[in-house]
């Protein structure tokens, strides 16, 4: 596992959460997931499959890509 990577994308996954007004607990109910899932992919603790990533960015009202998007 990439764990800068990992780390990057969790951390827009909570941006773009937050932006939106998301409690973890009311995404992961949108995603039908967790809170703790949702709390360990923002915290870089476990990776996630681009299925839920899809998921997540649907539910955020976002392009996928957006996710993968680092900023310097």
């Amino acid at each position: 596992m990439d764990k800068d990577f990992v780390l990057k994308v969790g951390k827009n996954i909570k941006k773009y959460r937050i932006k939106k007004g998301l409690s973890q607990f009311k995404l992961a109910i949108e995603i039908d997931c967790t809170t703790s899932a949702i709390s360990g992919i923002e915290i870089g603790r476990s990776d996630t499959t681009l299925t839920k990533i899809n998921a997540i960015a649907k539910a955020l009202d976002i392009e996928p890509y957006q996710l993968l998007q680092f900023e310097e």
